[in-house]
Order: structure tokens, then C-alpha cells, then sequence
């Protein structure tokens, strides 16, 4: 039941793909590029909006990391084939024939963005980065490398691996401290972006 909901909706979101050359093209870029985008925010906020920020960054990477972890360790007891392998849909670029579940991609988005979200100093861009992943999320069921449900599990594993990181919050602090440290050690970084 689950796997032909999983199919019904692939089949809805593909079935665009191949019909329009700027769509497709489109789709790609976001298809591949999202996190990109993703990390150049998580930059720009982490050079200009202070320690707490940062902080909160950090955790986020510890979820995106922990997030990565869990999914290999799924891959490695669990394969599911991607679409182009059984095959089925339209593929708009070339990619690896490992388990499609959970998307990797997405789960370094939505560990970030989900972290930033629980945090109201950095709600906005967390919310803004998840509505990002969404989309970047469906752009590669359009791109035919993935199912919905590779994007829904990768939600689910950045949840898990975000609620362990706040319980694990103040053991992280040494670490997120001694980061700190380093960085505001770095030569380029002025007074007045360290905040």
C-alpha cells in the first residue's frame, strides 16, 4: 500500500520531466544545487548574526552529520533501488545506482533548517530552509533520482538525529566552544563580525 502511494506520487511529479528543456534544466540545478544554497546561507549567518547563532549552526551541523551516519547505516542493511534502476520515470542526469532511502541531500537541508527552526532568534531562516529542502526534495522525484518517500524518510532521520543533538546540548557546548575559539582566531575575522 505505501510503496504504491510511493510509486502513484512519483509517477505525479515526474511525469513532467523530458517535456520542457527550461523546466527540466531548472529542476536539474535545484535537484543538485540546493544545499549549496543552504550552506551559503548558513555562511552568511554565521559570519554576521553572533555566538548564539553559531551556535546554533553547529548544532545543526552535529544533526546534518548524525543525520548522514544514521543513513548509511540504513543503506548498508537496507537497499532500495532508485527509480531509474527498476526502471521507471524519466532521469534528467546521470547518478550512482545505490539505495535511494533516505536522500542525503535532503537530510543535510532539513537537519539545518529544522535545528534553526526550533530556535526563535533563528526561526525565519529555518523555516525558510525547509520550505528550501522541500523543494529541492521534490526537484529530484522530478529529476527521477529519488521517490517521495527517500524524502519523507530523510525528514524523519534529521527529526531524530535534531532531537538528539538538543539533548545532547550542553556535552556539545565544550566542543562548540573550542570552535569558537579557533575561528575567532582566524586573521580575517574583524571585531565587529564576531559579536
Amino acid at each position: 500500500m505505501i510503496e504504491q502511494l510511493n510509486f502513484a506520487v512519483f509517477h505525479l511529479i515526474n511525469q513532467y520531466a523530458g517535456m520542457n528543456q527550461f523546466l527540466d534544466t531548472f529542476m536539474v540545478l535545484i535537484a543538485k544545487y540546493m544545499p549549496l544554497l543552504v550552506v551559503v546561507g548558513m555562511i552568511i549567518l554565521w559570519m554576521f548574526k553572533g555566538r548564539k547563532t553559531r551556535d546554533i549552526i553547529l548544532y545543526g551541523f552535529y544533526a546534518a552529520l548524525i543525520g548522514l551516519i544514521v543513513n548509511y547505516l540504513i543503506g548498508f542493511v537496507y537497499y532500495h533501488p532508485r527509480p531509474f534502476v527498476i526502471p521507471v520515470g524519466t532521469l534528467l542526469f546521470s547518478y550512482p545506482a545505490d539505495s535511494s532511502f533516505p536522500s542525503d541531500h535532503s537530510t543535510i537541508i532539513f537537519s539545518m533548517a529544522l535545528m534553526l527552526a526550533y530556535f526563535k532568534r533563528t526561526r525565519f531562516p529555518g523555516l525558510l530552509f525547509l520550505v528550501l529542502g522541500i523543494i529541492g526534495g521534490t526537484a529530484r522525484v522530478f529529476a527521477g533520482v529519488h521517490f517521495p518517500l527517500d524524502i519523507v524518510g530523510s525528514l524523519v532521520v534529521s527529526g531524530i538525529s535534531v532531537l538528539l543533538v538538543l539533548k545532547l546540548r550542553t556535552k556539545l557546548n565544550p566542543l562548540n566552544d573550542f570552535i569558537n575559539v579557533v575561528y575567532n582566531k582566524i586573521p580575517m575575522v574583524s571585531s565587529e563580525v564576531v559579536k
